[in-house]
């Protein structure tokens, strides 16, 4: 039985870290930026832990990181910096830093005619330029990932991953997957899908985000470890399948002019694959988010 904290444990991620937690049997301590105010806590807290799990993040979604770019960037890197600080005082026995696949260059994302599956050794923090990230959420993922390596270099254990695109049946709508969800469940006709629908992401539904991750854990890595499942699939592709599933066929109305993100982004699974193979299917997900809210 592991002592565990979850920083943002009330969000998508930490509600699905402190789940599978208990029912393993671990004491999980589960605090956020608003209820149980992080930063109080990381000021006065003292005690040994056996393992934290730093998820919570401000407002980590497309529209917020391109119209508030400010409250995202300095919110997070406060966030983040403040762990960071107090980690190294109270020395737990591993952190495991969620980074993004943001952090990656856009330049290796932009390109559908020669797509290219992203690598963990392609941000080099060795070389001079390690290439612009995705807006200033993808800046703080990397700076995150640098007082990493800083802790690390001090001997403080910790696991650095990256995740591509995590999804599940209770995500919010702020999310490409959690609207599709909404929209299909009300049969919208037209169907809204931001951008032109080309946008191709690599979908990891969170069981698997959070089995991953946990088997990093067991397994010592330290990462970077990418979460992902190495398939991509479009905006436009993801819509059919929401449709498809909810039985229906509507016409699709593409919004150029909204938020849409780079042009393809999919991870190589080859590292995290060593420890874990992902399990659940996207299909199996849309069915999941859909049985989901018919029955709420």
């Amino acid at each position: 039985m592991m002592d565990v904290v979850v920083t943002g444990a009330g969000g998508f991620l930490g509600r699905h870290f402190t789940a599978a937690l208990v029912e393993q049997g671990h004491r999980v301590l589960g605090i956020e930026v608003g209820k149980w105010n992080a930063f109080d806590f990381f000021r006065t807290d003292r005690n040994a832990w056996d393992l934290v799990i730093h998820c919570a993040a401000v407002d980590p979604h497309r529209t917020a990181i391109d119209n508030h770019a400010l409250t995202v960037g300095a919110g997070n890197l406060r966030l983040d910096a403040t762990m960071f600080e107090w980690a190294a005082h109270v020395r737990p026995k591993r952190v495991v830093y969620f980074s993004s696949s943001a952090a990656y260059p856009v330049d290796l994302q932009n390109d559908h005619a020669f797509p290219r599956n992203l690598r963990e050794d392609d941000i080099r923090f060795d070389r001079l330029n390690v290439g612009t990230p995705d807006a200033i959420y993808g800046w703080l993922k990397l700076t995150g990932e640098r007082l990493a390596n800083a802790y690390r270099a001090q001997g403080g254990a910790i696991t650095v991953v990256r995740p591509f695109s995590g999804y599940g049946e209770d995500q919010t709508a702020d999310f490409p997957f959690g609207a599709f969800r909404d929209r299909a469940m009300r049969r919208e006709d037209p169907f809204v899908v931001w951008g032109d629908g080309t946008q191709v992401r690599d979908w990891v539904h969170v069981d698997d985000v959070v089995g991953a991750t946990l088997a990093a854990v067991d397994a010592d890595v330290d990462g970077p470890l990418n979460l992902c499942t190495g398939v991509g699939v479009s905006m436009a592709e993801l819509a059919a399948m929401f449709c498809a599933e909810a039985g229906y066929d509507p016409r699709f109305e593409f919004l150029t002019g909204k938020p849409a993100g780079v042009a393809y982004r999919v991870g190589d699974p080859a590292r995290c694959r060593e420890v874990y193979k992902p399990r659940v299917t996207l299909a199996e997900g849309v069915r999941r988010a859909l049985s989901a809210a018919r029955d709420a």
